[in-house]
């Protein structure tokens, strides 16, 4: 036995391999499925998945993944927790998200959507495998953390799917743990930055939009550099100088970077081999924007003069030579606009010096314009990547990348923004140009500059000079050697470090010395000149920076370099006009040095120190007790300085300023002017470029200031300044003083506490009325009322006063402190600087002040009614909204005391006041969602006691009624209409947990105020039910719509609110009591509404109201009537709607049938009632399944269902409703015939008379009575028949309006209109083509279709020249996973069972209904044309079947044909293109009688061609050749042999001796078309062209053989065709048909015996024939093949029509005939009847046809004698290229007899009418001779 035991560590885990159930106790999961695992045993678990929590089953341990996570025991139920990082798990839940829609987009191939979404999804999952690699470095951690964020954020934007908000550090916000302004403001701000983002990504890619950010936020960066490899064949030592080189300024602008190379081809120190990085700091913004920025890279070859000397041993080494340059252009990088990765190598060409003594700067300016470089492969490869921050900061973020072994190579100049701390004393020489003379030498000479750092008495200090960053410091620098040079250009820059202590007695010395190729040469040189120049000057400041021009002294070498002798002369010429004058000469003295007035030497000098100062008035300042008298200048220059040179001396700055303020204590003397001084140096601070040292100015108050007595100074001043302006007086310091004003009390403050702590609290009071008094003066200058500066004093007042209460509120009586702000606030008059006060209150409510409770209950007050009247006068809203949502953040927090009284002000003051804005206020107004926000917060912070407290402030009833009833309808119309935008999920949904709750509480208002008989109030129980029903029905909290992740946090943060205001709902229903009555109907809708929610529990708590109502009414009226006409009438609306399910359905039924046979009274009506509601529900339910489906027998099927429906129980206005959504169905589908018969339905409702009708439509709004209405729609129904070509149904509606016009309302005007649109309806009859409908007869088979079609047979109506393939390649469309049968037999019971589908399709023809008005008439084709195909009921097909042993030589002998009668449920056309089958039967028709027909149609299309030619000259012979063709030619047709071989045989007759009649009809048939032919080919002979003469002589000779053997063995027949048919006056009229009785006869062709099916449609009367079995192979439209006549009438020897039983070609006689002959000939009438065939022309040969308006008269009867003779030989048979000369479209002549040729109908017009089964009319005329007796056997039809 075992046991299931509870999972310890795997409680949480993902599947990883599909599984599919085998038992019941399975459940199936699919990758990704994430499970809760509960118990486990021997490798299975027990749990379910997160996906459907209800179910619970089994599944094996080997496909799940577990992973770490903890259990959270909320109530009963345990919530798993994953301990991955939350950012995973956001990653992992939005993929599972995305991937749904991911294949809802291809499904619906939105391919650009796709794509986007599959690359962002690929991108997320690798991000997501970075982030549990845990092992990548903080920096990129945190870049890739924000890089996801945004991904997230964009995808859902893109998506369309819930925003997520987020705080400053990318986490989600919990909406449990942060208030609703703090949640509206991060929703506004992830709004924006993603639309801001989707904004950057539509022009750059994400990871541009990244750096872009992270450039714009950091205000310093750093380039790092990683030197890969130098490749260059020099074979001499080689420095590189790396560094950023501007081309438009045309310098170098931060260190130089200096590695060396060895001759090797390797780093000179083999320790640095891939390990030389650099790091360029102290990047500002502008460095980054500049336009062009290089990476340039000069360098020097260290040994001989000339690389082609090659005895190395005599020549000079060591020398620093000039060798070439390398740059890259690195903007793009800088900017942000490329990605910088340590990873990706560049390449940076090299470009040698053409000669040694280019100058390597100006080769710079020369690769940088050059577009290509001959490298020749040699050049650096490094790599490179942008850093954000300072050097501290990019060392925490990348300490991969800088450590402490990478070089900093700075900016050459302070940065933009100075870092307090940075300590720096840096000072840039740059060996610029100079000139030499060659003096006495032959050429000129290889200057090499020397520069040393040496102190006051000449000596070297060793290793101060630093020629790059990463070298060590070198004691002297040389410089390059160039060739043989006037003028040199070195452009050499190297850094001078000394202590700051040793600057004052440093000077730089330059010696220069010519340098020599040869080495024995080279030791004899000398230095032949110097020069000098002293780092500071004798007033203490350093030397200045730029370009300086030293003067170069000559002399003895040694004395040269003695100090005690070049110190005492001048450095620079620009030093002394006076004494620059005495070194006019060359041999001008210089304290023993002779100045070189042909020589120069330029160097430019730049100091970056934060203690050396070039500014003598801010050294002045510092040094003030040296010359006190000046003190008062040096105070007024220093707000002259530079702001640089001031924040480098801050603090002693700072030192200097309070010292003087405390050594004159005793007087006011320097007050204002250090008061002044110091508002100067923190204005300075403010400036964004030196924002950075506020830290320091801080740093400074709390730990260096110690001015004990500065406080009575600062606020002396400070008052004086302030009473002055309060005196109206200018007072600018005062303005300046403003923006100083926090630090100013920094400073007052630190120093009272200084003092106090000093003196122990001494001299308090005193210092309190100091504060006091300033204070007060402040409220005395808000009193004025002044314009100009006084206004600009108050303004800056309410902006910078509330920057100091922080401070003075810890040495102030804070209570005190806000009753001076109160008074301050109050003191401004209220119409004067509104904003600016609400702003003000803005910032006091930010201050630790207003967290106190004692000091919130002085100024809350204050500040609500102050926003009270300006929100109600609409004045400053957004000033308002923003100080509102101030205070409710900061009442939302714990810290801040009790708030209970704070909250009752706010809600007793504001409430109201901000309902009325959101009323007021158009959802389109910016601020609405403020004033939404500010109003759930406020109703979110309030309690229940707060709710009653506030009920209980209304005076009256009324008052409180009013209240309620609007806040009812403020809560609903936020509901219905959100003013948050459709991602604000979150938002949304904390505003519904508020409004929930509100609502809650008013309805205990109700319950308690408004429920007794004496105080009930309808309108305001109304109005709670709609909110409450509104609430519960919104979008937002139907779960069922959302994805499993959403819906599950959903229910785990905030549960199902459905469910409360549902319990709630029901609740106050059932407390009405008495008052029931009057919410019926009013709350049927919303009720409903509610219940159709689908959610299980809410439908079982709400349905039983229903029954309570129908009781409710039921006891109050006796009847349910108005309830149920609500229910029906609500029902359809909210089905349609998308609401209602199956289960609803269920539930429905089974809890109100239990309620009703529970109930004494309601037991028969209740069940009859919610059978009709079920009846209709399940109606509702088909129809909205395919209301939106493309198939079109669905969507009208149901429409049709419904509104017959309705119709049933006298639902009128539903039916009518319906009726108008069925036209509109036909009008999408061009269906203008069906949608005039569907509004008929609706005229057929109306009487001619003035009545007013009630129901609104929309077609016709200008109708207002029933006569206006059906008239109206009678034109409309009259339009759509004229579209659908039903002139004939159209005039019986025109004679109807035309009756109204002329008898009823005399509007002979519209009667005139009516009666010309008549008779242009019967000139279309005769003139205009009309091809006739095909009809279908189509099947379903099979479980798998709706009920509706299952195992039903349709009649379907085709539209013009659609065809059976095109209908069944629809029905595949419709139903892609059916068959299509290929027989036309009923399938058996195995097939409806099955639970496929199966279609079977079929054409089925029409079956003329009787016309009585046609009866004995001769009527044109036209007009019969169109009852042949309209207005049908019945339906036929015949298919062959075999009946006993198959005759090898004539098959025909045994083929049978059966016939299968369908009658529909109403006629075609109607109100749908299709109707069901109500009867199948079938009846079987022997061979014989099939040949009958087939002879007699054979007969009726030659009499129909040859009338049509009397009838018209013009006729093309086209389709008569054809015809004609194929009979006379035996070749082609194979003739009526078959019949003779099969029937006319002696053993034939013999065995069947009760056929004999229907033979002898047989052989006086084929008699009969021997006149027939001998007319049509007269015809043909008058008419043929010469080019088909030879056709028409083959003709004539094989009907000469034919009539020869015809009237040899059947008799001789004569029809004579009078000359008046053949022309005159025959040609003004038309050809006529005579429509008497007949019944369905049948085609049949031999060439069906070899297939079960065929659905090759024979050339037929369109009324009689029927369609053969299905073909093997697809058909072509012969209409489209204008003369396939000829094969056509090749099928004419199969395929022919039966018309009267009794004789071939005749109906009723009319007059008497000759006596048959006595073989048994049959009986003929004396007139032939007028025959019409239309064979296959093409549509012109149709059209020309169809318009002619002549008719025809001809002789009715045939006559003539039987002759008797042997047939003559058979003609040759004709040769194919005659008849090619036919015509371009004519048919192959030798196409096969056994194949039917498809076509169009054949349309004869001398049919035999049976009576139709809707009418009982009785025939007038006689009826025809009884029928033979034949082999006709009627069977019930197949199952």
């Amino acid at each position: 036995m075992f046991s299931w035991g509870r999972s310890v560590d795997a409680r949480y885990g993902v599947a990883v391999w599909n599984f599919q159930p085998t038992q019941d106790c399975h459940i199936p999961l699919q990758i990704g499925d994430t499970v809760h695992i509960l118990q486990v045993f021997e490798g299975w678990y027990k749990g379910y998945s997160l996906k459907n929590r209800c179910v619970k089953g089994i599944f094996p341990a080997s496909i799940i993944h577990i992973k770490h996570a903890t259990v959270e025991i909320r109530g009963n139920q345990e919530n798993i927790i994953s301990t991955e990082m939350p950012l995973v798990q956001e990653i992992t839940t939005t993929l599972r998200e995305w991937s749904n829609i991911w294949k809802q987009l291809y499904v619906a191939g939105q391919v650009n959507k796709f794509r986007q979404v599959t690359s962002r999804m690929c991108n997320l999952i690798e991000k997501r495998s970075q982030l549990l690699s845990g092992t990548l470095p903080h920096d990129e951690l945190k870049d890739l953390k924000q890089e996801v964020t945004i991904k997230i954020d964009a995808g859902n934007k893109m998506l369309e799917l819930d925003l997520v908000v987020r705080d400053e550090n990318g986490n989600i916000l919990d909406p449990d743990h942060t208030s609703v302004i703090s949640l509206f403001q991060a929703h506004k701000r992830a709004t924006q930055d993603i639309t801001e983002r989707i904004r950057e990504e539509s022009r750059q890619n994400q990871n541009e939009y990244g750096r872009f950010a992270r450039l714009s936020s950091s205000p310093t960066h750093a380039l790092f550099i990683w030197v890969r490899n130098f490749v260059c064949k020099i074979g001499e030592e080689t420095e590189l100088y790396m560094s950023l080189y501007d081309p438009n300024e045309q310098k170098i602008i931060c260190e130089n970077y200096l590695f060396c190379w060895a001759s090797t081809g390797l780093p000179k120190e083999i320790d640095m081999l891939n390990n030389l990085k650099v790091v360029f700091t102290d990047l500002g913004n502008k460095d980054l924007n500049r336009e062009r920025i290089y990476l340039v890279c000069q360098i020097v070859r260290v040994g001989r003069m000339d690389l082609k000397e090659t005895n190395v041993k005599k020549l000079t080494q060591g020398l620093r030579r000039p060798l070439g340059v390398s740059a890259m252009d690195i903007t793009d990088i800088l900017k942000g606009k490329t990605e910088s990765d340590e990873d990706k190598h560049h390449f940076i060409p090299f470009q040698q010096v053409t000669a040694e003594n280019d100058f390597l700067h100006t080769l710079i300016h020369k690769v940088v314009a050059a577009k290509d470089i001959n490298h020749k492969g040699q050049g650096l490869w490094v790599s490179m990547k942008l850093l954000s921050g300072d050097l501290k900061q990019i060392r925490k973020d990348h300490p991969h990348l800088v450590d402490r072994s990478t070089v900093v190579a700075r900016k050459m100049g302070f940065p933009e923004i100075i870092m307090p701390g940075d300590v720096r004393n840096d000072i840039y020489v740059t060996l610029m140009q100079g000139e030499f003379d060659k003096q006495n030498k032959t050429t000129q000479k290889n200057v090499e500059v020397t520069m040393s750092v040496c102190d006051e008495n000449g000596d070297i200090i060793p290793n101060a000079i630093c020629q790059g960053a990463g070298d060590k410091a070198v004691t002297q620098h040389q410089s390059v050697v160039y060739y043989q040079l006037k003028q040199h250009r070195w452009m050499e820059t190297v850094k001078v470090a000394i202590p700051i202590e040793d600057v004052q007695r440093t000077h730089l010395r330059f010696t220069f010395k010519h340098r020599s190729s040869s080495d024995s040469k080279d030791k004899g040189e000398r230095i032949f000149a110097m020069a000098y120049v002293k780092l500071m000057k004798l007033d203490g400041t350093t030397l200045q920076d730029g370009e300086h021009n030293l003067i170069l002294y000559k002399g003895d070498s040694r004395k040269l370099e003695d100090a005690s002798i070049y110190l005492n002369n001048l450095s620079s010429k620009s030093m002394s006009d006076q004494k620059a004058s005495q070194a006019s000469s060359f041999r001008s003295s210089g304290g023993g040095h002779h100045i070189c007035s042909r020589d120069s030497l330029q160097i430019s000098t730049l100091i970056c120190s934060t203690k050396l100062t070039q500014n003598v008035d801010l050294l002045g300042l510092l040094k003030w007790r040296s010359n006190i008298s000046a003190l008062n200048e040096n105070l007024r220059k220093l707000m002259k300085v530079d702001g640089g040179e001031v924040v480098k001396f801050l603090q002693d700055t700072l030192d200097a300023l309070f010292s003087i303020m405390m050594e004159f204590s005793d007087n006011t003397t320097y007050d204002k002017l250090v008061f002044d001084a110091l508002v100067f140096l923190i204005g300075l601070i403010a400036d964004r470029k030196f924002q950075h040292f506020n830290a320091v100015l801080e740093a400074y108050i709390r730990q260096h200031f110690s001015a004990t007595l500065a406080y009575k100074k600062l606020l002396s001043v400070l008052t004086e300044y302030v009473d002055t302006a309060s005196r109206g007086l200018d007072c600018e310091p005062l303005k300046r003083a403003f923006k100083a004003l926090e630090y100013i009390f920094k400073f007052t403050v630190r120093s009272r506490s200084l003092y106090s702590q000093l003196y122990e609290g001494k001299e308090k009071k005193e210092y309190e009325d100091s504060v006091r008094i300033l204070l007060e003066k402040f409220n005395v200058l808000m009193k004025s009322t002044l314009e100009g500066n006084t206004l600009l004093m108050q303004g800056a007042s309410l902006k910078y006063l509330p920057t100091i209460l922080q401070d003075v509120a810890t040495t102030f009586d804070p209570v005190l402190l806000s009753r001076l702000l109160h008074d301050f606030i109050r003191s401004l008059p209220p119409d004067r600087l509104v904003k600016q006060k609400l702003q003000s209150m803005t910032a006091i409510v930010g201050t630790q002040l207003f967290k106190r409770e004692e000091c919130r209950a002085i100024l809350l007050s204050v500040m609500t009614t102050t926003l009270m009247e300006l929100i109600q006068k609409g004045e400053e809203e957004e000033a308002c909204v923003e100080l509102l949502s101030s205070i409710l953040e900061v009442l939302y927090h714990q810290n801040v005391g009790v708030t209970y009284r704070d909250i009752q002000d706010i809600m007793d003051k504001l409430l109201p006041t901000v309902n009325k804005m959101v009323i007021m206020l158009g959802r389109d107004h910016s601020l609405i969602s403020n004033y939404v926000a500010c109003m759930t917060a406020i109703l979110s912070q309030m309690e229940v006691s707060h709710y009653v407290n506030y009920i209980n402030t209304f005076q009256t009833r009324r008052d409180l009624m009013d209240f309620l009833m609007e806040t009812f309808i403020l809560f609903k119309d936020l509901i219905g209409k959100n003013v948050y935008p459709p991602d604000w999920m979150v938002m949304s949904t904390v505003q519904n947990r508020v409004f929930l709750h509100a609502i809650n509480q008013y309805a205990e208002t109700l319950n308690n105020m408004f429920l007794n008989s004496s105080c009930f109030e309808l309108q305001l129980w109304n109005n709670y039910f709609h909110l409450a029903v509104a609430f519960l029905t919104q979008e937002s909290l139907q779960l069922e719509n959302f994805s499993n992740a959403k819906r599950a946090a959903i229910l785990c943060k905030y549960g199902d609110m459905r469910g409360v205001i549902g319990a709630a709902i029901r609740e106050m229903w059932y407390n009405l009591g008495q008052h029931k009555i009057r919410f019926i109907p009013g709350l049927v809708g919303p009720i409903l509404e509610m219940t159709l929610i689908p959610e299980v529990e809410l439908r079982k708590s709400t349905i039983p109201i229903f029954f309570d109502m129908m009781q409710c009414e039921y006891q109050y009226r006796g009847n349910f009537r108005t309830f149920e006409d609500e229910i029906i009438k609500n029902l359809d609306h909210e089905v349609e709607g998308g609401r209602g399910d199956e289960q609803y359905q269920m539930l429905f039924q089974k809890i109100l049938l239990e309620l009703c046979r529970k109930s004494q009274y309601l037991a028969k009506q209740g069940e009859a009632f919610v059978a009709l509601v079920t009846g209709l529900l399940e109606r509702l339910l088909d129809y909205r399944t395919v209301m939106n489906d493309e198939n079109q027998s669905y969507n009208m099927n149901c429409t049709v269902n419904l509104l017959n429906f309705y119709k049933d129980i006298d639902r009128e206005e539903m039916y009518i409703r319906y009726l108008y959504k069925l036209r509109d169905l036909h009008l999408g589908y061009e269906n203008f015939t069906e949608a005039a018969f569907t509004l008929l339905l609706h005229a057929k409702l109306l009487k001619w008379t003035d009545d007013q009708f009630t129901l609104h439509i929309q077609d016709f709004q200008g109708s207002h009575t029933q006569r206006q209405l059906k008239e109206n729609l009678y034109n409309k129904i009259i339009d759509y028949l004229d579209k659908g070509k039903m002139w004939e149904e159209a005039i019986h509606l025109c004679k109807e309006l035309a009756e109204q016009y002329e008898t009823e309302v005399f509007d002979y005007g519209l009667l005139s209109k009516t009666l010309q649109r008549q008779a242009k309806f019967y000139e279309n009859i005769m003139q205009v083509l009309r091809p006739k409908p095909d009809y279908f007869a189509i099947g379903y088979y099979g479980l798998n279709f709706p009920s509706f079609i299952r195992n039903k047979i349709f009649i379907h109506r085709g539209k013009e020249y659609e065809r059976r393939e095109d209908v069944e390649q629809f029905l595949l469309n419709q139903f892609p996973n059916a068959d299509i049968m290929k027989t036309t037999s009923q399938p058996g019971g195995e097939v409806k069972t099955a639970p496929g589908q199966s279609i079977q399709c079929f054409t089925v023809q029409p079956i003329l209904a009787e016309q009585a008005q046609f009866h004995n008439k001769n009527v044109p084709e036209q007009i019969v044309d169109f009852y042949k195909a309209n207005n049908v009921l019945n339906f036929s097909y015949s298919r062959p079947i075999r009946r006993g042993p198959k005759d090898p030589e004539n098959e025909f002998a045994s083929m049978w044909i059966e016939r299968t009668m369908f009658t529909t449920a109403y006629k075609l056309p109607g109100i749908l293109r299709w109707f069901e089958v109500l009867q199948v039967s079938q009846t079987c028709i022997s061979p014989l009688e099939n040949a009958i027909e087939t002879m007699q149609t054979s007969n009726d299309k030659i009499l129909t061609m040859v009338n049509q030619h009397h009838h018209d000259a013009n006729l093309s012979i086209n389709p008569l050749s054809m015809l004609l063709n194929g009979i006379v030619d035996p070749a082609v047709m194979g003739g009526f042999a078959k019949y003779e071989k099969a029937f006319f045989t002696e053993g034939y007759m013999c065995s069947h001796p009760e056929d004999m009649d229907n033979i002898t009809k047989l052989k006086d048939l084929i008699a009969w078309q021997i006149p027939l032919l001998t007319e049509g080919i007269r015809i043909h002979g008058k008419k043929v062209t010469e080019a088909l003469k030879p056709f028409h002589d083959r003709m004539e000779e094989c009907f000469a053989q034919l009539k020869a053997k015809v009237e040899s063995q059947y008799g001789v027949r004569d029809l004579s065709f009078s000359e008046e048919g053949r022309g005159g006056s025959g040609a003004r009229s038309r050809p006529r048909s005579m429509i008497r009785s007949y019944r369905p006869l049948s085609v049949i062709s031999s060439s069906s015996l070899s297939s079960t099916s065929s659905d090759k449609e024979s050339t037929r009367p369109a009324m009689d024939s029927v369609e053969p079995p299905l073909p093997r192979k697809q058909s072509t439209r012969v209409l489209d093949r204008p003369l396939e006549a000829v094969a056509k009438d090749l099928e004419d020897k199969k395929v022919t029509q039966k018309e009267n039983r009794a004789s071939g070609l005749q109906g009723p006689a009319r007059s008497p005939m000759p006596a048959p002959p006595p073989d048994g000939t049959a009986e003929h009438p004396k007139k032939p009847l007028v025959s019409g065939n239309s064979t296959e022309r093409s549509p012109e040969h149709l059209a020309k046809e169809s318009t002619a308006g002549h008719t025809v008269t001809v002789n009715n009867g045939f006559g003539g004698q039987i002759k008797c003779s042997r047939p003559p030989p058979l003609p040759r048979k004709i040769n194919p290229s005659l008849l090619e000369n036919f015509s371009h479209d004519l048919v192959d002549p030798l196409t096969s007899p056994h194949f039917q040729v498809p076509g169009k109908e054949q349309t004869q017009f001398k049919v035999a009418t049976s009576p139709n089964p809707d009418t009982s009319k009785v025939l007038k005329n006689p009826p025809p001779p009884p029928p033979p007796k034949n082999k006709r056997m009627t069977q019930p039809p197949p199952s």
